[in-house]
């Protein structure tokens, strides 16, 4: 209670008195604390100090790869990133990567996998090319020159064809339909190159099929669908006519994914390097993204294990027949069947989107 001052006048303060307040305890302090809050929220922990990531910046640095811009972190919500040392601006280029870094099939013909896919037929996949280089240099293990990198690389993947049966049971039935699908896939892709694999066995004084066993080759396969970056070669007799487009690009791919950004990303032919150059900027210490492409979370789920909290492209599948309640009924969309597995995507605006037609919940 405040006591009466004498000679001060009934209903005014006297201007003389003192009001303490504890640091912090004001509208200043609280705008100061909510502020510092969403930073904290985004702020990655750094892990550049972490022996693995001190041994792929120096074998990175063999290969004239230097980054001054990016470092490991691990962010709340994402997990493993890169966060910016810097403040970047838009249109800068934020990573680039030379070419004797990427892990691609060019990699894998150079080494002493190369005489054996040159007379292997039919011609093997890319594909196969490059899980089957990254299983033997993962159980070469201290004698690969690519330790460093296979090390950061994620032991387990958590794409649904890397599910239990019993988990894949409970997800929605177009995406267990679709989950099926890729493991029936990944299976058939194991049993038609286990020819392949045994005419490796004079390089290995372990029995093949030890080494490329089913689950090796489910972690190489997730790997190269998971981490790959796009990069077109010429077309090499030696491999089958499937596209050669994919390129492992070490430290490249620990950005993660966020539909709200924008980059451009391709390899160079001047510079000869894969560069990523933002097109928005990113403040000193937020994590860095680029986007994977426009995908639903039934694709990022499937593809590559995650699903995107507030995703744009969000949609809802329903299957022939059936409505979905409130004002959007099945029957107000036109069924497009190159949609596949009898499923259709919509959305309340009947805008088209990869094929589909999407609904955005909410």
């Amino acid at each position: 209670m405040l006591e009466a001052v004498p000679g001060a006048e009934l209903g005014h303060l006297n201007r003389n008195c003192n009001f303490s307040m504890k640091k912090g305890r004001g509208r200043t302090g609280r705008i100061r604390r909510r502020k510092l809050y969403r930073s904290s929220e985004s702020r990655g922990v750094n892990e550049s100090y972490k022996p693995e990531f001190i041994e792929l910046k120096k074998w990175l640095k063999d290969r004239k790869f230097e980054n001054t811009n990016l470092i490991p972190a691990t962010f709340p919500g994402t997990g493993r990133g890169l966060m910016s040392k810097t403040s970047l601006q838009e249109g800068q280029v934020i990573i680039s990567l030379p070419e004797s870094c990427l892990l691609t099939t060019d990699t894998v013909i150079r080494s002493y996998l190369g005489a054996y896919i040159a007379k292997w037929q039919p011609p093997p996949s890319p594909l196969l090319a490059l899980c089957t280089f990254l299983v033997a240099e993962k159980h070469a293990g201290d004698c690969s020159p690519w330790k460093p990198y296979l090390e950061v690389l994620p032991k387990a993947y958590t794409c649904p064809v890397c599910l239990e049966p019993e988990v894949v049971n409970l997800l929605p039935q177009p995406l267990k339909a679709k989950a099926t699908e890729q493991r029936i896939r990944v299976q058939e892709f194991f049993t038609s190159s286990r020819d392949f694999f045994s005419s490796l066995q004079p390089l290995f004084s372990e029995a093949v099929e030890s080494i490329f066993s089913y689950s090796a080759l489910l972690w190489a396969w997730c790997t190269v669908n998971t981490r790959a970056v796009y990069r077109k070669s010429w077309r090499r007799p030696c491999f089958s006519a499937e596209p050669d487009t994919c390129a492992l690009a070490p430290y490249l791919d620990l950005l993660n994914h966020s539909p709200d950004v924008q980059v451009q990303a391709a390899f160079n032919e001047e510079t000869r390097c894969y560069e990523v150059r933002t097109a928005s900027g990113c403040r000193r210490h937020q994590e860095v993204f680029v986007c994977y492409g426009p995908h639903d979370n039934q694709r990022l789920l499937l593809e590559y294990g995650f699903v995107s909290t507030r995703n744009p492209h969000a949609c809802v599948c329903v299957s022939q027949g059936s409505s979905q309640p409130g004002p959007y009924h099945y029957s107000d969309v036109t069924y497009f069947p190159h949609c596949g597995s009898g499923y259709l995507g919509f959305n309340k605006n009947g805008k088209p989107c990869n094929g589909y037609y999407l609904f955005s919940p909410g």
